[in-house]
């Protein structure tokens, strides 16, 4: 299935989207939160048969989730990544947070935050977690606790993450806007996570081009890792890591005011962020 949320920000209405038809869900589910991405829900959710959402086309695109407890991150976790940050590969994921706050739609205007001067751009493959996952036995067991994926934008600002941090990445992560989803959330049953196109381009010129068949750590392995630390919440999202090609690496300027950032991952959408100055 795929599922989006559209209209106004605090007003976006849950749809189920079967084809060129949008399926207004309001009579089944408040919106999509934990509870609601339960397999129990998305069952019904299915199984269901509302009434088409008139004008749905008009509508703004909101993040497919709402509210999750957590925005968890897995950095440079393809290897030509590391290595145009400078770094070697990991041999452990590498776990930083965003605040939930930061979430947008996927074409939401972004602002540059006002101290900034090194504003880049992360095309990641999100994990949505269904039900709650906390000491899984082995990476096995991940698939039962996700309830799909979306597409993400993992904005960072390269000053705050590095030079500013204290060590801790999380301050260059978590500027407002800066975790633009969507613009739907597919089911698992529908994806095929290991083998994914991931692109983005900045004013129509590319800049990644890679497959998530090329990370380091697989979902199911990162789903398994993370719980054995903490408790994965239903609605909690997970961003696996970006591919080469971003401003980090030295080959291209950061963002400035007017700059339009796109990216994209077969069968998850597209995204179009333009880039103001706070």
């Amino acid at each position: 299935m795929k599922l989006a949320r559209l209209g106004p920000v605090g007003g976006e209405i849950p749809v189920r989207i079967d084809g060129d038809t949008v399926l207004d869900l309001r009579g089944i589910i408040t919106d999509f939160d934990g509870e609601s991405l339960s397999p129990e829900s998305l069952r019904a959710i299915a199984a269901a048969h509302p009434p088409v959402l008139e004008g749905a086309s008009e509508l703004r695109i909101g993040a497919p989730v709402v509210r999750p407890s957590a925005i968890i991150c897995i950095g440079m976790n393809y290897a030509a990544h590391a290595a145009e940050s400078g770094s070697k590969p990991p041999t452990s994921p590498i776990m930083f947070l965003k605040t939930p706050n930061t979430l947008s739609g996927p074409h939401d205007p972004v602002d540059i935050p006002k101290l900034s001067t090194k504003t880049d751009w992360e095309v990641e493959l999100g994990i949505v977690i269904g039900s709650r996952a906390l000491y899984l036995d082995s990476p096995a067991d991940s698939a039962a606790h996700i309830a799909g994926y979306l597409l993400a934008n993992d904005l960072s600002e390269r000053t705050f993450q590095i030079e500013e941090s204290g060590g801790q990445w999380s301050k260059g992560k978590s500027s407002p806007g800066f975790s633009p989803l969507g613009p739907w959330l597919v089911t698992a049953d529908e994806i095929d996570p290991g083998s994914l196109r991931l692109r983005s381009w900045v004013n129509g010129e590319p800049r990644q081009d890679s497959s998530t068949a090329d990370l380091i750590f697989d979902v199911d392995f990162i789903v398994w890792h993370l719980s054995q630390y903490l408790a994965l919440e239903p609605g909690d999202v997970v961003l696996t890591g970006t591919p080469e090609g971003v401003a980090l690496s030295g080959r291209f300027p950061y963002l400035t005011s007017g700059d339009v950032v796109e990216v994209e991952i077969e069968g998850l959408g597209r995204q179009r962020q333009v880039f103001g100055q706070a």
